[in-house]
């Protein structure tokens, strides 16, 4: 289990688990694929003495989205196992990935083990989007954020892989400092394709007809349906927020078919879109194509 950066916050956390001063619950706090979930797995490895490459120990129980969110029954089926006593050692640990996701009940649900902790236990929070949990949960929990990491660190894991120079320098720009991004696109030749293809895309659709940004909308709404995922179109959402936000720290776009130069205003407002277009369609009911012809408006 390779991780790369972060390790200010590992060795931080490593040493509360060797003293025995560690928190009875963390949130773990920062954007998606900085590898937050491998960091919690090493910290629990090292609480449980095990090994937990296949995520699999009697004592270990992590918590997943279901459909899009985590539902009282999960937190319910959490709080029960947690009353019971650790199979092996001395400690239990349980790490909800997501934790974002949890609907107002499970919160709650949550809320009351956090205020009164079992036995030896230690719970793991992972969220990208914490502001979407109860502010008394996180009161009660000891957050640790987590940053992009340095592009020398993640160059290093490529030349690692034996990435071409090249193709390093393109993976870096496209991960903007996720390391899981970049494992990524380093495992998966066909992905920088895909990348590209996305951008051509986005190019295409903010040089169209409004009809025609519409009808994208539609097509992408009912093949979400009819798939009953959302993988296509966070994948989507994901590369134009990547690509976009390049563009906006070089502080240059330039439209090679208009020649058209778009204001940094504009692109944050179009990237704050994305991201609440992204959120609406994967945390809550919200309507897809509604979420994303609102979007194609400002495309």
């Amino acid at each position: 289990m390779e991780i790369i950066g972060h390790q200010k916050q590992r060795d931080f956390l490593k040493r509360a688990v060797k003293k025995g001063i560690f928190s009875h619950a963390y949130l773990f706090s920062g954007r998606e694929k900085l590898g937050k979930s491998k960091i919690a797995l090493e910290i629990v490895s090292q609480l449980l003495e095990a090994d937990l490459e296949k995520k699999q120990h009697p004592d270990l129980m992590i918590i997943e989205p279901q459909e899009g969110e985590i539902r009282i029954s999960q937190i319910r089926d959490l709080i029960s196992w947690l009353s019971l006593k650790p199979y092996y050692g001395s400690f239990k640990a349980a790490i909800i990935d997501s934790a974002h996701s949890m609907n107002g009940e499970a919160q709650t649900a949550l809320l009351k083990t956090l205020e009164e902790p079992k036995g030896k236990t230690l719970l793991i929070l992972i969220s990208e989007n914490s502001e979407h949990l109860f502010p008394a949960i996180l009161s009660r929990v000891q957050t640790v954020k987590f940053y992009p990491v340095k592009k020398e660190e993640i160059k290093k894991y490529l030349k690692s892989q034996n990435i071409s120079e090249k193709k390093a320098e393109e993976i870096i720009k496209i991960s903007l400092g996720r390391p899981g991004v970049a494992v990524e696109y380093a495992s998966d030749p066909k992905k920088l394709e895909s990348f590209e293809e996305r951008i051509k895309e986005l190019n295409k659709i903010s040089h169209s007809a409004l009809s025609f940004r519409f009808q994208y909308a539609k097509n992408l709404s009912e093949n979400l349906q009819e798939l009953k995922e959302t993988k296509e179109i966070k994948e989507i959402l994901d590369i134009w927020t990547s690509h976009l936000r390049n563009v906006l720290l070089e502080k240059n776009l330039v439209s090679k078919e208009k020649n058209q130069e778009y204001s940094t205003l504009k692109l944050k407002k179009i990237l704050k879109l994305i991201q609440s277009t992204r959120l609406l369609i994967l945390t809550t009911n919200a309507s897809p194509r509604l979420a994303l012809e609102t979007l194609m408006l400002e495309l």
